[in-house]
């Protein structure tokens, strides 16, 4: 089992004990999350700790989404229990990077791998996600990259 989903689990335990129920039903829903992600495919199979970061940035991805939408929708105290869980689900991931750390990184990648123009826009976007290493969103990424090529 990946140490990420021992940690998952024991702060889960952690809060279940302490009876936080917000920090509870989070961890219990990207536990779900990472249980569906291990069955999903032909075999079951244990999910690697990059898998699992994987799988909570996506979801904590969703819980800011769905906070915007409810705040649009003028549902304040819906947006703030989405955005609470977020929040929770973001001890877990690694620390985003500033814009300017951002822009710096993928500079040198496209710099690297010579990339120019709209044409080489895929493999640009390859090297400097594999530069930014899930420290950024890919939205951020691919709006820095887009600048850079001049698009």
């Amino acid at each position: 089992m990946s140490t990420l989903k021992d940690r998952l689990t024991a702060d889960m335990r952690s809060a279940l004990k302490a009876r936080d129920e917000l920090t509870t039903s989070t961890l219990r829903m990207a536990l779900a999350a990472v249980g569906t992600a291990e069955v999903a495919g032909k075999a079951k199979r244990e999910l690697t700790d990059d898998e699992v970061l994987a799988v909570l940035t996506k979801e904590a991805k969703k819980r800011r989404e769905a906070a915007t939408a409810f705040a649009d929708a003028g549902r304040a105290e819906q947006a703030a229990k989405e955005s609470a869980e977020g929040e929770v689900l973001d001890r877990y991931l690694p620390k985003q990077l500033a814009d300017a750390e951002l822009t710096e990184l993928v500079a040198g990648a496209l710099a690297a791998g010579g990339f120019t123009g709209k044409a080489q826009m895929g493999p640009a976007m390859k090297a400097a996600q594999a530069a930014v290493a899930g420290q950024a969103e890919g939205g951020r990424v691919a709006a820095e990259v887009r600048r850079q090529l001049g698009l």
